[in-house]
Formats: C-alpha cells, structure tokens, sequence
C-alpha cells in the first residue's frame, strides 16, 4: 500500500518538487541547446542523487514521477530499496569494493552499477545475481578523466588500435564473460576544478567523450563483438557524467545520464 511508504512533511515535500522541476527545466533548456551533432542522442536521463537523505525525500520525489535514484553506500542503498516501491531504479554510484558486489547484486530492482572498475568486480558481481533475476545488470565502466589519486576508474583507453587497455579488457570481459551484466556505458567523476569553471571547455568531459569514441571504434572492430551485446541502444555507450554544478554543461557535451543531488535535496549532513 502506498500509504505505509515514508512520507515527508507537506513544506519538504513542496519544496523537493520545486527543486525536482527547476532541475528538469533546466535539462530540457541544455537538450535543446545541444549542438546539431548530437541529433539522435537520447534524452538524458536525470539520476537525483539520494545519499545521506531520508527515505521519505525520496518518496515525495517518486510522487511527482521521479524513479532513478543514485547512492554511494551499498547498506544504504539496500536500506532504502526495502522500504520505498519497487519500481525505483537505483543506481549505485559510490567507490565499488568487491565484498559489496553481492550485497549490491541482491537488491531485486538495482538498476544499475555506474563504478565498475575492474575484471575482478565484474566477475564478482557477475556470480553473484541471483537466479530471479530475469534481465542483467546494467554497469558502467568508471574513467579517471582527471587522473587524480583520489579518484577511482580506469585510465582512459589508448586510441591506438594496436595497443590494449585496461578499459577495453575490462569491456570485453563482460561482454564475452558476464552473461548477467550488459555494458552500457562508461561514467566520470570529474574534477572540482573543472567542474566549477565555467568559461572554458571541461576537460573531464571531453576526454570522456574520446573514451566513449575510441571504445566504441575498438568494440565494434574487434572479433565476435557484435553491436547487440552491449550500448544503452545497440553499439552506442552511454555517457553518465555532469553534477549539480555542471549537469547542463554535461548535457550539451553528450552526456545521456546526469547525477544531480544538492540542486534537489539541498547540502548533506555529514557522513556518521
């Protein structure tokens, strides 16, 4: 029944649709305000990023329609999902640990691990989907486009066809190794830097997109690698990057998934 999910008080709730629909007006303004070649691209998809929130937050969100929530904590993330509707679509989107893989895998309507960074979490989340589950689990390839040390993703990929990368090893292994995950994108965190100049092109961005062209190029060359088996659509790796301080940027740069949390919720309380 829909009246035993958490409710929040009618002020909070009126304010997060508030805030819900300035965010939404300002992604449609950036999607149709993205330059001619990116035509085609599909609507971008708003994740709001629910972490340190209470459930009901996310509840008043889901009543004005809103159903991909993002988290950073695993134990968080299974909390919420046990006491909000099943149809939510969750995205993990925090510093994926191997020993989370299962926990993670278990939640029926996760939606998505947008932090994949490894062949050994690939294959850990991979054995670890339970038997019920009926359609794989989308993941992203996570790209440290800012190579900073605090910052977790792979390399971006070499643009030389000769040369192999942890990224592409990591893309044809769960292409051709994990039945029940499907590659559908590749993902960035970037720096607060660029993320907060708003004068020049975002470097995290752009490489991102050379990532997202030179994999692409590499897939669809390479032996046995047919187009169906991994995209968002068909052959096409979705972009998840752009936050709060720069999601508009992110759309008109082609990303097809943006992260926003402070724009909706407001600040978070710190991390207990």
């Amino acid at each position: 029944m829909a009246s035993s999910y958490p409710s929040a008080t009618a002020e909070r709730a009126t304010e997060l649709a508030e805030n819900l629909q300035q965010v939404r007006n300002c992604i449609k303004a950036a999607t149709e305000s993205r330059p001619t070649s990116l035509n085609g691209t599909a609507y971008p998809r708003l994740v709001a990023v629910s972490k340190l929130k209470p459930a009901s937050d996310i509840m008043a969100c889901y009543q004005q329609g809103q159903r991909d929530f993002g988290e950073n904590y695993a134990a968080e993330l299974a909390e919420k999902a046990a006491v909000l509707p099943p149809d939510i679509h969750w995205h993990f989107i925090g510093t994926l640990q191997t020993n989370k893989c299962k926990p993670l895998a278990a939640i029926p309507n996760i939606y998505a691990v947008q932090t994949l960074d490894s062949i050994k979490k690939a294959s850990t989340l991979n054995r670890s989907i339970p038997p019920e589950r009926t359609e794989p689990l989308n993941v992203y390839i996570q790209i440290n486009t800012s190579g900073e040390d605090t910052k977790s993703g792979l390399p971006p990929p070499s643009s030389s066809e000769s040369e192999s990368s942890e990224v592409l090893d990591l893309a044809k292994f769960i292409i051709n190794e994990c039945p029940k995950l499907r590659l559908i994108g590749l993902m960035t965190i970037g720096s607060f830097e660029a993320s907060t100049t708003k004068d020049e092109e975002n470097p995290d961005f752009a490489c991102l997109v050379r990532s997202k062209e030179t994999l692409e190029s590499q897939l669809i060359d390479g032996e046995h690698m047919s187009k169906a088996s991994w995209g968002a659509r068909a052959g096409d790796l979705e972009l998840s990057m752009g936050m709060s301080a720069d999601f508009e940027e992110a759309i008109k740069s082609g990303s097809g998934s943006v992260r926003v949390g402070t724009s909706i919720f407001g600040s978070r309380p710190p991390k207990q």
